[in-house]
């Protein structure tokens, strides 16, 4: 399992975990999409705005298929590579290198993505960039959001102090009344005899109607 495609500024352990990750990436050519991206992808389209983009992997192909995006990262290294990609493939990406930790949402967007994000931040600040991702999705627009759940043991990307492992259906709660359109549990063996666990959701944006896909996938 790739480690998750994201880097948040607010702490100098993850930018530097990550940054070291892209740079053995793009060296290595590998930008093939993670398990959450590809189910993301065919629900991503409009005006999207990705927040921890990583290397542009999800956004570069739904920019293929069409979609405005903006990608946001704290990663030079993921920024310089998503711009020369967009530039040799005439992709509408805007690339936004910035600290993702204090970074603020100013207009409504079709799309927001946050996969593997919000749990690189203290409770206060992953809860309320997760408000701000609510409030600025446009109506019928779509919001997908992956985090690490409870029960996740490898922890070695993290600041000490300085992440949120969000409850098992956390994230189902805290899109109530939004019509989910996805909502899937995976766990994945990590290092040192430790564990990932991950919840992802995709919720549109208005009434809530049914739920068309659940699925819990065990490690």
């Amino acid at each position: 399992m790739p480690a998750v495609d994201v880097l948040a500024m607010n702490s100098n352990q993850s930018i530097a975990f990550f940054d070291t990750q892209f740079q053995k990436q793009v060296a290595g050519g590998d930008f093939a999409l993670n398990p959450f991206e590809k189910a993301a992808l065919p629900f991503v389209h409009g005006r999207v705005l990705d927040l921890g983009c990583g290397l542009g992997n999800l956004c570069i192909e739904a920019a293929r298929g069409g979609a405005e995006i903006v990608a946001v990262d704290a990663s030079e290294t993921a920024i310089k590579q998503i711009r020369t990609t967009a530039a040799a493939h005439n992709l509408r990406i805007e690339a936004v290198l910035a600290d993702v930790s204090t970074y603020e949402i100013t207009r409504e967007y079709d799309t927001i993505v946050a996969i593997g994000l919000l749990m690189f931040f203290e409770r206060a600040r992953a809860l309320a960039l997760l408000d701000d991702i609510q409030a600025h999705v446009a109506a019928n627009g779509r919001a997908v959001i992956n985090v690490l759940t409870a029960g996740t043991t490898y922890l070695g990307m993290f600041e000490p102090g300085h992440y949120y492992l969000f409850g098992q259906n956390e994230l189902e709660e805290r899109f109530k009344g939004w019509n989910i359109l996805l909502s899937r549990h995976d766990g994945f063996d990590a290092p040192g005899n430790t564990r990932k666990e991950f919840a992802t959701i995709v919720a549109r944006k208005g009434p809530e109607i049914t739920k068309v896909l659940t699925a819990t996938k065990p490690g």
